[in-house]
């Protein structure tokens, strides 16, 4: 399967300022079951490449690892990336949104799959 998940410039640019912040290798995107909705987006610095992942090159010479138990849970994702100062809440984040949702917890960290 290829797979389609869509990273916008803003957080890739975050994604490359972490991995060298933390001196990784790159980013692994993986899914967990947690939560009040069920299961939750967990993204890490790849420190130790994992051989099974799927990798996507991205810009920059930055590589996305993704879990390939989730590859069809993750397929067609986006990832943005939100630095948003005008609520006062100052959120700086990640934001993931995919069409394979169903709802989000009242937090919003976890979620269900629409079946």
């Amino acid at each position: 399967m290829t797979l389609q998940i869509t990273i916008t410039q803003q957080a890739e640019d975050y994604i490359k300022k972490v991995i060298e912040k933390n001196q990784g290798v790159g980013f692994r995107l993986s899914v967990k079951k947690t939560g009040c909705s069920g299961y939750a987006y967990l993204p890490t610095i790849v420190e130790t490449i994992n051989p099974n992942d799927q990798v996507m090159a991205l810009q920059d010479g930055v590589s996305l690892y993704i879990d390939t138990a989730w590859l069809d849970l993750l397929q067609n994702l986006t990832i943005d990336y939100i630095d948003d100062n005008k609520s006062g809440l100052k959120q700086k984040k990640l934001v993931f949104t995919n069409p394979k949702e169903g709802d989000r917890c009242g937090c919003g960290e976890s979620f269900n799959i629409d079946k």
